[in-house]
């Protein structure tokens, strides 16, 4: 077991199973959008939903176990991932509670077995998940209301 994941989930090794999808997201830039791959854990309900064919940034899942990912201080890209996709933000983090989810759910992980991969998801950047994009909320947004709306009548 790695002294890093040991520390941080005890209940967790190396050798726990989680599955890790490639998204294809988006970074807002000033000449408009440009498309990245992401490696992102995948809760086990979230696995599930995917495979009833919901459309999803995700081109393909991989069934692994943590080491990979988790072995040292810092988390790490395997080679199953291409060299330019990055980690998603919080990685560890989600990725200790994503596999936490396929121990509660064991059956879920027969959706992909370890050391396969799933690639037959409705994948679809029609609407693009632009990972730096700015909420920016104005008066305008506010919803009328009625004048009575908070008296009691």
């Amino acid at each position: 077991m790695s002294s890093s994941l040991s520390t941080i989930a005890p209940d967790l090794t190396d050798n726990t199973y989680c599955v890790f999808g490639l998204a294809i997201c988006f970074i807002r830039q000033e000449s408009g959008v440009k498309p990245i791959q992401v490696v992102e854990p995948i809760p086990s309900a979230t696995l599930e939903a995917l495979t009833k064919g919901i459309a999803t940034s995700y081109q393909w899942a991989q069934a692994m176990t943590l080491g990979p990912f988790l072995s040292e201080e810092t988390p790490a890209l395997p080679a199953a991932f291409p060299a330019e996709a990055h980690l998603c933000e919080n990685f560890t983090e989600r990725a200790i509670a994503a596999a936490r989810t396929y121990n509660k759910v064991p059956q879920a992980k027969d959706i992909i077995p370890l050391g396969t991969r799933k690639a037959d998801f409705n994948h679809s950047t029609e609407r693009k998940r632009v990972l730096n994009a700015e909420n920016i909320v104005s008066t305008e947004d506010n919803v009328k209301q009625h004048a009575y709306t908070h008296q009691v009548l």
